[in-house]
């Protein structure tokens, strides 16, 4: 009986040791945070990071969430495609991880994608890119090719009077595809092939002469040039830089660049650049009081008054936001419950409006085109009335036109044919 007794003691015991290590890992809400550290990305990433960890940090002090804490689970996948899928993977099996806010390339994201919708992970990703996709997984707060790269052929072409294209592109997906789109686009706009140039370049490429030399002379034949830029990452300093000695100015040959903002121009001499355009949703020289407020804080939160903001920052609070709402909504942070939570989520964006997140899992925002200045600032030169709600699927492409993202009841397919009404297998 007295051994009864203590073998049933003794698992009452591992029992409760079991509940309370249970509890212990419950009591904060993790929060992965997949961004470059180290690499050719850094440049741009290391700033999302730091991002995340303030919306934290402001949540925590605010009660944080089903009154737990937030606690950030930072990694650094190192500009390495291939260790976005590992590095993932840790944060959701070994980590056990709420959400992540993570990537920027288009090829980073694809790399982590297969093992969100494997694990039912969920992710936001914060930076403009190609379209051609809606996962379950994943929500979009950057801005697809409707929300950018297309407006900005139309502010080229109808404000400017742009005839002969560069489409100068890192040699990746994004790039690759968004200017797959823009090119049927002018096509379809009545351009002639021979006038647009199309050029790719690897990840840290450096020797710009040559290629610069090229852009001149394509420029040069009597039409209004204009390059149209995808390059990525610290690439871009070089290219400008090429720009600037070859003589190439705004009024000669513009640029406009979807990745490049006002983190990437603080580290370069802005002088020669002065004119040069850059097309997002956002700009650190909005005027707003939402904006304000979130610059203060920045530069408080990393102890540095030259610290610039920029569009990707802007995404990740807008998507912290919805995602906290959700969470709130749903009761809970189980990833089917936020992520049906999450469509129809409203947030105060920074530009004096309000996001909102559509059934595709992408944002209606505006759209602006920025002109750099001499302070590595961009002065908005144009902007939409309104916002454009974000399309997962080009309407310029054969492949696409038919398709749209829904992930809500009955469809629930992130690309469902209009035509056949099928989804077409995958969620992507």
């Amino acid at each position: 009986m007295k051994i009864k007794h203590l073998v049933s003691g003794m698992a009452l015991a591992l029992s409760a040791s079991v509940l309370s290590a249970s509890a212990m890992a419950g009591d904060t809400i993790k929060v992965g945070v997949l961004h470059s550290l180290s690499g050719t990305m850094a440049i741009s990433e290391t700033t999302l990071k730091d991002t995340v960890l303030m919306m934290i940090e402001e949540q925590n002090k605010k009660g944080g969430l089903l009154g737990k804490q937030l606690e950030a689970v930072v990694v650094d996948p190192a500009s390495n495609w291939p260790l976005f899928a590992e590095k993932t993977r840790e944060l959701l099996t070994k980590d056990e991880v709420d959400v992540i806010f993570g990537c920027w390339t288009s090829v980073s994201r694809k790399s982590a994608l297969p093992v969100l919708e494997e694990l039912n992970g969920l992710m936001f990703y914060p930076v403009q890119y190609e379209g051609e996709e809606s996962s379950k997984n994943v929500f979009y707060t950057g801005a697809a090719p409707n929300q950018q790269a297309v407006p900005a052929v139309d502010y080229l072409m109808n404000d400017i009077g742009v005839e002969r294209w560069v489409l100068a592109g890192t040699d990746y997906v994004y790039p690759r595809t968004t200017n797959k789109i823009l090119e049927a686009y002018l096509v379809a706009k009545g351009v002639a092939p021979e006038d647009i140039m199309i050029n790719y370049t690897p990840f840290g490429h450096s020797d710009w002469q040559s290629i610069v030399s090229d852009i001149k002379k394509f420029g040069a034949e009597g039409k209004k040039t204009a390059v149209v830029s995808t390059i990525n990452g610290d690439a871009n300093i070089p290219f400008y830089k090429e720009l600037g000695n070859q003589g190439i100015s705004a009024e000669d040959i513009p640029v406009v660049a979807f990745s490049v903002g006002e983190e990437e121009l603080s580290g370069l001499d802005t002088k020669p650049l002065v004119g040069h355009l850059a097309a997002w949703n956002y700009f650190q020289s909005v005027e707003s009081d939402a904006n304000t407020a979130f610059i203060a804080k920045w530069k408080e939160f990393t102890g540095n008054p030259d610290r610039v903001t920029n569009d990707p920052m802007e995404a990740t609070y807008i998507g912290f936001q919805m995602w906290t709402q959700a969470v709130e909504k749903a009761g809970s942070t189980e990833v089917d419950a936020v992520e049906q939570a999450m469509i129809g989520q409203e947030a105060e964006n920074l530009t004096g409006g309000m996001a909102y997140m559509n059934k595709n899992h992408h944002l209606s925002k505006p759209v602006l085109i920025g002109e750099i200045q001499e302070d590595g600032q961009l002065e908005v030169v144009w902007e939409t009335e309104g916002v454009v709600p974000g399309d997962a699927w080009s309407d310029f492409l054969p492949g696409s036109k038919d398709l749209i993202a829904d992930w809500t009841a009955p469809i629930s397919c992130g690309n469902y044919n209009t035509v056949t009404k099928t989804c077409s297998g995958q969620n992507f």
